[in-house]
């Protein structure tokens, strides 16, 4: 059976959720703590890993950063490449799967957002991506990665919500935590024009010192942990997990 995550009918059918007027509006503030946590150099070459249709890849270009989108959601892609033609960005789009990217020594630093890590059922798979990171950037180079921390997952858990999409479509949610508080399986339910779709996704969940080790077994070292890109702690309070790495000088 195929993955969700390589379905293009459910990131068609999410999408609207996922990259709403909201998303977008928050990727303002998303990209002023980016750039604030990253420090990148003018012009740098910067990798958005599991870019999307863009939503930080676009405010980063027209800063004036070099940027490399990587998803594998055509759609997405087209999107993305639409957005940026109209405007005239340099934006390098690839399609390929984050187990296979891989630029040696290419980018100053690289992203990886959006609860955009651990889908897969074998770990290992994990460790791929991150070794693929590791290689891509230049020595001195940096990761940025922001996901749901299992830490702050425990303090705000609910095992069914709703809510109300941009569209008036309504959108159920039923989450379980299994095998020992490592891995999530979500049922999303979504009701629109008397229709009801439904989709089981699963994913890993990881602890900040869950992250950094694996990240540390890649190569990285430098390990900075904040509860928000806009680099609040990470603590009782933090609403995200963002790790910050770096890839050693030579």
């Amino acid at each position: 059976m195929q993955p969700w995550h390589e379905d293009d009918s459910f990131w068609a059918t999410w999408a609207p959720d996922m990259f709403s007027e909201q998303a977008h509006l928050r990727a303002v503030a998303e990209v002023e703590g980016v750039i604030a946590l990253l420090q990148p150099e003018p012009g740098a070459s910067i990798l958005d890993l599991c870019c999307g249709p863009g939503r930080i890849t676009l405010p980063l270009a027209r800063l004036g950063y070099r940027m490399t989108g990587v998803d594998r959601t055509a759609a997405h892609l087209a999107t993305l490449r639409e957005l940026a033609g109209a405007e005239g960005l340099p934006i390098e789009i690839v399609y390929e799967d984050m187990r296979r990217f891989r630029h040696d020594g290419a980018f100053d630093a690289a992203l990886n957002l959006f609860t955009s890590f651990g889908y897969f059922e074998d770990q290992d798979e994990d460790r791929r991506v991150a070794r693929n990171l590791f290689a891509s950037l230049r020595p001195g180079g940096a990761l940025l990665m922001e996901l749901m921390g299992k830490e702050v997952l425990a303090r705000i858990f609910q095992p069914r919500r709703w809510h109300r999409l941009e569209d008036g479509s309504i959108k159920l949610e039923e989450t379980e935590v299994l095998r020992d508080w490592t891995w999530l399986r979500d049922r999303w339910l979504l009701i629109r024009d008397g229709e009801c779709i439904e989709q089981v996704l699963e994913h890993r969940i990881y602890s900040a010192a869950e992250l950094c080790a694996l990240l540390a077994e890649a190569g990285f070292d430098g390990f900075e942990v904040y509860g928000h890109l806009s680099g609040t702690p990470y603590d009782h309070e933090a609403k995200r997990l963002v790790v910050l790495a770096r890839k050693p000088e030579e």
